[in-house]
């Protein structure tokens, strides 16, 4: 009888937790028995709005290791994950290590996995912003070249990795010199497809804040590029003040602390201000999953600097703005679902100006057809024999 595969997730950002649930059902469910798995939380978001409400609402089961890493300059949170996921290995309990997109957490366990030679699969594999001064496009190209499994969640991704070297290999064992890649689909659409209806029901923010479905604006900032620079913050901040104003749209804007805090110390007075005093300028704090799901599902139209707040408004068929000068997304950019402004509040006004008059095009289905998680089950237990 074949042993129970042994999967030791490692996660530590909002994101991250969100897009685990899909797998965690289902191990929990349709796989049970046949694969086990360990919840490795490094602490990289502590705050109970940036972690904890997502492990409640999700179904998911709290931690079983959690680091407490906490804040810090990147070198010292990533050595400190490293240390503790590699203490985790160390004890052989585990088959393989389940990564997540692009944080340190994900970095720290490539790193430390591979130099174990325990096999890494890597979930939202292949994704490229081409944009190295992005942490997270460090953090996604090593954990990519450390993995056995890449589980590319488009086409797109595939061919990324394709033109790095990588082959499309079937007839032979996975291992980090030849990985496999596969066309998964992605695990947020099977989130955001299995939530969505329980959003509906459950989260009453709309009615709480006073907005009505398709009649506002819902923004997210949170990149350090763009909140810890005065030029950028002043810029996009003034922009959707703009938007507020010109358009006589309310604004829906959650609050990672980081942004909170640089509002406060680099927003210029007027603009911090009259942002204050616009009665439907909303500044909430950080919401759960299924709060996010009822904000993207009833938005007209997105500004986000967050790539997976770009992708969940595509699967809600919502436009989007994007904060950037480039999108791990391309797809959205090249089918017309989103437009790339960076901080430029012209471009910002223009983009936004054409989505609320024209809408979002219809994109054809980029993602998969829901079932990511059980297809990355699947081909890990066909390693596994």
């Amino acid at each position: 009888m074949t042993r129970t595969l042994r999967v030791l997730t490692v996660i530590g950002a909002r994101p991250q937790i969100i897009k685990a649930a899909a797998f965690s059902h289902a191990v929990s469910g349709k796989y049970k028995g046949r694969i086990s798995e360990t919840l490795l939380h490094t602490g990289q978001h502590y705050d109970a709005n940036m972690s904890q409400v997502f492990f409640e609402e999700l179904g998911i089961p709290p931690a079983d290791i959690s680091l407490g890493v906490g804040s810090g300059a990147h070198g010292v949170q990533t050595a400190r994950m490293i240390e503790g996921v590699e203490r985790e290995l160390q004890t052989g309990n585990h088959d393989v290590v389940l990564l997540y997109g692009d944080t340190n957490s994900t970095l720290a366990g490539a790193v430390a996995a591979s130099k174990l030679h325990v096999p890494v699969a890597h979930v939202e594999a292949g994704l490229r912003s081409f944009n190295k001064s992005m942490p997270e496009e460090i953090n996604r190209i090593v954990c990519d070249h450390c993995s056995t499994w890449l589980f590319c969640p488009t086409t797109t991704a595939i061919r990324n990795l394709q033109r790095e070297g990588f082959t499309v290999e079937r007839d032979v064992p996975a291992t980090m010199d030849r990985p496999r890649l596969v066309a998964s689909g992605d695990v947020m659409y099977d989130n955001s497809m299995r939530f969505a209806e329980m959003a509906a029901h459950r989260s009453n923010l709309l009615v709480e804040l006073g907005v009505r479905t398709n009649g506002f604006i819902l923004a997210t900032v949170h990149r350090d590029h763009n909140t810890d620079d005065p030029v950028r913050i002043n810029a996009i901040f003034s922009a959707l003040l703009e938007l507020h104003q010109q358009h006589a749209l309310p604004v829906v804007l959650p609050l990672h602390p980081r942004t909170r805090k640089m509002m406060s110390s680099l927003l210029a007075a007027d603009v911090h201000a009259a942002i204050q005093a616009a009665p439907d300028f909303h500044l909430v704090p950080p919401v759960g999953f299924l709060d996010m799901i009822a904000l993207e599902r009833g938005a007209k139209l997105v500004v986000t600097d967050s790539g997976g707040v770009q992708k969940e408004a595509y699967f809600f068929g919502k436009p989007v703005v994007v904060l950037r000068p480039e999108t791990e997304w391309v797809e959205l950019v090249e089918h017309g679902q989103a437009i790339l402004a960076d901080a430029d509040p012209g471009m910002i006004a223009a983009a936004a100006h054409r989505f609320l008059n024209d809408g979002a095009p219809t994109c054809p289905p980029l993602f998969g057809d829901g079932h990511a998680a059980e297809t990355i089950c699947e081909i890990l237990l066909e390693a596994h024999g």
